[in-house]
């Protein structure tokens, strides 16, 4: 038995170089506690306790969804104000 602690919803980081920005997509994850204590970081890929090696994949599955991310959270690049006549249109 597991209790969800935390759900971060997939996301991109943006990270600034030097002729522009890089996104990096950060998929969803879910924070967890095991039966036996440990805190575990679930992903969709990786879905056990790190202590112990319980399988969470039902604690992921019974959580309910956060709902779809916005546009702006899956197309950050199309929202910044000052990338206009820069890159590729869209």
């Amino acid at each position: 038995m597991a209790t969800v602690v935390e759900r971060i919803q997939g996301h991109y980081d943006v990270q600034e170089v030097d002729f522009g920005r890089v996104y990096r997509w950060r998929p969803e994850r879910i924070v967890a506690e095991c039966g036996c204590g440990a805190k575990s970081v679930l992903t969709a890929s990786a879905a056990t306790c790190g202590r112990c090696g319980a399988d969470l994949a039902s604690t992921i599955r019974a959580e309910p969804a956060t709902g779809e991310p916005d546009a702006e959270t899956l197309h950050p690049w199309r929202y910044e104000e000052d990338s206009e006549d820069a890159g590729l249109p869209w």
